[in-house]
């Protein structure tokens, strides 16, 4: 029999907000939830800010596969974000990419 492939994209984007963007910055990511979780293949997307880090926010994100997360970054609301993210972030987005090893 022969295995299944899984398309499916699982990532964290890491963003770490300038000195007082904290709050410029959540409201940015959490503008992007709706309009992305409408998004035809995607899967997850959901914001978590660090207990312990005020202003490094994690997004969990899963898309079908690697054209739906393209679609996704050229998608109007990405893409106004990506815009003014010079000016919110204190370092470049970091998209960890991860592989499921369990159910």
């Amino acid at each position: 029999m022969t295995p299944l492939i899984d398309e499916t994209l699982v990532s964290i984007a890491v963003l770490k907000a300038k000195s007082g963007q904290r709050e410029a910055l959540r409201e940015s990511l959490l503008a992007l939830i709706e309009p992305t979780r409408a998004e035809p293949g995607c899967l997850d997307y959901v914001l978590f800010e660090l207990r312990d880090e005020p202003g490094t926010f994690y997004m969990r994100e899963a898309f079908t596969n690697s054209a739906t997360l393209e679609l996704h970054k050229a998608a109007p609301h990405f893409q106004a974000f990506a815009a003014r993210a010079g000016n919110l972030l204190a370092e470049p987005l970091r998209l960890v990419f991860l592989e499921r090893v369990s159910s």
